[in-house]
């Protein structure tokens, strides 16, 4: 099923990035991950199936921002990119 702001907005997709955005994107990174760590589990925020809209748009708009996937995964399982946990 999909979700009602899935079926309103379609794929979000940024213009350009500031750096509002990126801070906007690693928040729905960090909020939208897994409920869990099997294989299948939904949003923890908002029970869709996992990646849901808002974790997709992070992940564009920090490609879009230059960032590689490993360092995507990092700042979506709580790291910084300098190799601390915040």
């Amino acid at each position: 099923m999909t979700p009602p702001t899935a079926r309103v907005l379609g794929e979000l997709s940024p213009p350009h990035v500031t750096a509002r955005d990126i801070a906007h994107a690693v928040r729905a990174l960090r909020l939208h991950s897994p409920a869990s760590a099997t294989p299948g589990a939904p949003c923890r925020r908002d029970w869709a199936a996992h990646p849901c809209l808002l974790y997709r748009w992070g992940q564009r708009v920090l490609a879009a921002h230059g960032l590689t996937e490993p360092q995507i995964a990092l700042l979506a399982a709580g790291a910084d990119l300098d190799g601390g946990a915040r």
